[in-house]
Parts: structure tokens; sequence; C-alpha cells
């Protein structure tokens, strides 16, 4: 296997709701794994995500947790998700899918320097970039 580069993302007691939603507008097969399935938490906990992956039919991968009790958590303030190529309907429509009950903060139009783009925070607080390349 090849590396990849992917976001991982941590949740504070929503991340099974947030990576089925992420299902939702990308598509693909998503596995969850809790904290009770492995003997790491009890009670309310067991059932908090440990691990969850995304794998999407474009190629995406995209990772995420629930951040145990205890541990820091601060959403949105240390990494962007990016996506970005040259089909302009899939990316329209993810862009529009990840943008419902969220804040755009930069609409999807051309950009100065030819591509589409827009920058959206979800409903999750998770920022999102999407760039469309134009025709070259």
């Amino acid at each position: 296997m090849a590396s990849r580069l992917n976001p991982y993302l941590s949740f504070r007691g929503n991340a099974r709701e947030a990576m089925e939603f992420y299902r939702s507008v990308l598509g693909g097969e998503l596995n969850l794994m809790t904290f009770g399935q492995f003997g790491g938490a009890a009670g309310a906990d067991a059932d908090q995500i440990m691990h969850g992956q995304l794998e999407t039919p474009a190629g995406y991968t995209l990772m995420g947790s629930d951040t145990p009790p205890g541990m820091s958590y601060h959403p949105g303030d240390n990494f962007t998700v990016s996506l970005s190529g040259d089909d302009a309907e899939e990316l329209r429509g993810y862009f529009a899918g990840l943008a419902e009950g969220g804040t755009v903060q930069t609409p999807l139009e051309k950009q100065m320097w030819g591509d589409e783009f827009g920058a959206l925070t979800d409903k999750f607080g998770v920022p999102w970039l999407v760039n469309i390349g134009a025709p070259r």
C-alpha cells in the first residue's frame, strides 16, 4: 500500500453523527469501531467512536474519532480539510452538501487564479476548502 495523506478529525461525543453525515455527502463505505468493542471504556463512553474511517468512491479517505474525557479538545483551530480536483459537478455537490447547516465564508465561485474556490465551516465546526481546477 502506498502512503497517503488524509485528515483525521476529532469530535466530542458526536463522531458517529459526523462521520455518517460525511458519508451522506461524499458516499462510500464507513467503518466505525467503539471504545467498548475493544474494552477501552464502560457505560456511556463505550458507544463513543474510537476510530472511524470513510473510504469514498472518489478515492478520498476521512478518519475520525471521539476525544476521550480528560483529553484536550479544540474543534477547528488546527486543521482544514481540502477537496480539490477537476470534476466540477462532483465538487460542487460536495460543497453544497457540506454547507447544509454550516457557514460559508467564501462562496464557491471563480477566483483570481482561475479556479473555482470556496471555503466553509460545516455544522460540526470543521473547516473545509473546495477548489475546482480551471481547464488548462
